[in-house]
C-alpha cells in the first residue's frame, strides 16, 4: 500500500459535507435560488472550484503511476462519495481504464462549479461528438457514432 493512501483517504473523508454546513449562510430565498439557476443556464461561470468548496487540492493526490489499480479504485470510490455529499456527480464511460478514471475524478477539484442546495450538478465531459471526445477510444458514443456515420438521419424502409 502506498504510504500516503491512509492520509489521503482521511483527508477525503474530512472534506465530506455534513447535512448542515458548519457555518451556514443565511437561507436562500426562492428568488436567490432562481437567480443562481438562471446564471447557470445563461452560461455564467461558477466563482469557485470544487477544491475551493471541499478544501482539497488535486496536486495533493498521488500520481496514478505510483498507485495500484486497487488503490486508485479505492480513491475513486471515496472521491465519488465526497462529491455526492456536495450534491455533485461525474459521468465517465464504463470502459474507461482505472488510471484515467482516477485522473478525471481528481481533476474535478480544479473545475469551477456551483454547489446546489438541492438536486445535483454533474461533471460531464462528453459533447456527444465522438471524433473530438476527450475519452478517445473509450467514448460511450463512439460505437453509435461509427455505426451511424455517413447516414443522413433518414432511415431506409425495407
Amino acid at each position: 500500500m502506498h504510504p500516503y493512501l491512509p492520509h489521503l483517504l482521511g483527508d477525503i473523508a474530512a472534506a465530506e459535507r455534513s447535512e448542515q454546513p458548519d457555518n451556514p449562510v443565511h437561507p436562500k430565498s426562492f428568488e436567490e435560488e432562481m437567480e443562481e439557476v438562471e446564471n447557470w443556464v445563461a452560461g455564467e461561470e461558477a466563482p469557485h472550484t470544487f477544491g475551493y468548496w471541499c478544501g482539497l487540492k488535486a496536486e495533493d493526490f498521488v500520481p496514478a503511476e505510483q498507485l495500484t489499480d486497487k488503490e486508485m479504485r479505492q480513491l475513486c470510490k471515496a472521491m465519488e462519495h465526497l462529491m455526492f455529499t456536495w450534491n455533485l456527480d461525474i459521468s465517465l464511460p464504463e470502459k474507461l481504464p482505472t488510471h484515467l478514471r482516477y485522473r478525471f475524478i481528481v481533476n474535478t477539484l480544479n473545475e469551477k462549479t456551483f454547489i446546489p442546495a438541492s438536486g445535483f450538478m454533474g461533471f460531464d465531459y462528453c459533447s456527444g461528438y465522438a471524433p473530438d471526445c476527450v475519452f478517445k477510444e473509450y467514448c460511450a458514443c463512439l460505437e453509435y457514432w461509427n455505426d451511424n456515420s455517413g447516414k443522413t438521419g433518414e432511415q431506409e424502409i425495407t
